[in-house]
């Protein structure tokens, strides 16, 4: 992880690219370095309960965070990697003061108005990458727990969203939730195969 830490540094990461429901979520941070940030890890290496506690300390340490998503109508709408760069956009823009640089984990870096660097692997090597990728997960699954409570016959909870055995039966089964995104193929599929006469 970078010893490299910076109030004008943003680092920004999404989740929830591939799940065949709800938003995708971005989430921007930039750290304050008169704070340890050694426990950050990309949140995807990290247990539910241990994200949820650095989610906590980023919040109230960090010099500034930001949540921004897409809605699953702007996903349709857009396609997925315009609705991800837009979740982005909003989350930088959520920040005060505004960065004077953004580093974006992967490989595809949005417009932005603020010099930018994408990083492949970055939720690993740049702390505020990290602490982006935290915030971001746990709001999204927030955001899921919430979609289980609307529709408990999914499995929300569970899968949030990602085209599991599971969730691809339930939608076989009983058809998309106003939740789902009717532009990606298993979706789409489902609901042909509901309109074929019996």
């Amino acid at each position: 992880m970078s010893d490299v830490i910076s109030r004008e540094v943003a680092g920004v990461d999404e989740v929830g690219r591939g799940p065949l429901a709800g938003p995708v979520v971005a989430a921007a941070v930039c750290l304050d370095p008169d704070h340890d940030w050694s426990a950050l890890r990309d949140s995807k290496k990290l247990s539910a309960r241990r994200r949820e506690q650095l989610d906590a300390y980023i919040r109230e340490n960090a010099a500034c965070w930001a949540i921004g998503a897409a809605s699953v109508e702007e996903i349709d709408a857009l396609n997925i990697r315009r609705a991800t760069h837009l979740a982005m956009q909003r989350a930088i823009a959520g920040l005060s003061p505004p960065p004077l640089q953004v580093l974006v984990d992967g490989n595809d870096l949005p417009e932005l108005d603020v010099p930018g660097r994408a990083i492949v692997g970055g939720d690993a090597v740049e702390a505020a990458i990290a602490a982006a990728s935290i915030i971001a997960k746990v709001h999204r699954d927030a955001c899921l727990r919430i979609l289980h409570e609307q529709y408990p016959d999914y499995g929300f909870d569970r899968h949030s969203g990602y085209p599991t055995a599971e969730h691809r039966d339930c939608l076989a089964r009983l058809g998309p939730t106003p939740a789902h995104r009717r532009s990606f193929a298993p979706v789409r599929e489902a609901i042909a195969q509901r309109e074929l006469p019996l």
